[in-house]
């Protein structure tokens, strides 16, 4: 009877809702607010014209996209035969699968190492704890081409030049996650671990169910960052692969090259084949990513 009470109670609430209600504040039109508009806008343009420019190229044939003067609409019409040439001379869909397989095999590897060591380092006091993470920051700031040459000649010894983990291996080391990572670990309240350890949970257990639901922002932010960064790497999968089969799209994609020259509309092409898989990802994604940059700090604050 008290429950049907109830209900009936929080149905007349909702029927009449209280008349003092607080009403939405209106965003105001501040000067500053229209210069970052302003200033936003003109970056978007400068950002989107030479991509805009980059595809009408591709659309042009080899003498429209060569001639003098430059002229926006070419002469012939839009035509798609440098997208065909490039797809008729290249391994394409070969090299799109490897880039595919070794960017999702680096990202998995990356966020689930990082993950732990961020943890390890956010929550497990151990000796040399503090070295190690200064170890860890310092490695931040070390260049990646720096590593190259040991790196090679630790593949060779290993024989994996010419493999896919030769390619995924020296990829999956992430300092700068492990930061990002730790740094968010450090936010969550710790009562949440105490208290399910002392119900009987294991540390990997409350690492699992409690720490990894609370992060999945970040996780999604990290996870997306690594994958754009192994994809659009192109120095050390052209380094550590000879074999046409492995080579990875934008390494693939340099080795269409014809025999007469410059190909203006063919280069093009080749741009927007490689910057295409991304462009679908950050627009499926753009809400995780501009969320992770919120949580994670890397905008700056």
């Amino acid at each position: 009877m008290s429950s049907q009470l109830l209900i009936e109670e929080r149905s007349a609430t909702s029927a009449h809702p209280p008349a003092f209600t607080r009403k939405p504040k209106k965003a105001r039109i501040t000067p500053a607010g229209v210069g970052a508009v302003l200033v936003l806008a003109l970056l978007a343009i400068a950002w989107l014209v030479p991509f805009v420019w980059a595809v009408i190229t591709s659309l042009k044939t080899e003498t429209d996209a060569g001639s003098t003067p430059v002229t926006l609409v070419p002469a012939s019409g839009f035509t798609f035969d440098a997208y065909a040439k490039v797809l008729g001379e290249g391994n394409v869909l070969t090299w799109t699968f490897n880039s595919l397989f070794t960017s999702v095999m680096i990202t998995l590897i990356t966020v689930v190492t990082s993950a732990l060591a961020a943890y390890a380092f956010s929550r497990l006091d151990f000796s040399g704890r503090r070295w190690l993470y200064a170890v860890v920051i310092g490695a931040i700031i070390i260049p990646p081409q720096v590593l190259i040459i040991p790196l090679f000649y630790e593949m060779l010894t290993l024989g994996l030049v010419d493999t896919y983990w030769g390619i995924i291996l020296p990829q999956v080391i992430a300092p700068a996650m492990v930061f990002v990572l730790k740094k968010f670990f450090d936010q969550i309240p710790i009562e949440l671990e105490e208290a399910a350890r002392v119900d009987g949970a294991s540390r990997l257990r409350v690492f699992l169910t409690i720490v990894l639901p609370l992060s999945r922002a970040v996780l999604a932010a990290v996870s997306i960052f690594v994958f754009i960064a192994a994809w659009n790497n192109f120095l050390w999968p052209f380094i550590v692969t000879n074999d046409t089969a492995l080579m990875t799209l934008p390494v693939g994609l340099q080795t269409v090259k014809s025999a007469y020259g410059v190909q203006y509309a063919q280069s093009m092409a080749l741009a927007i084949l490689a910057a295409l898989p991304l462009i679908i990802v950050f627009l499926i994604f753009q809400r995780q990513i501009i969320k992770g940059i919120a949580t994670t700090g890397l905008g700056g604050q």
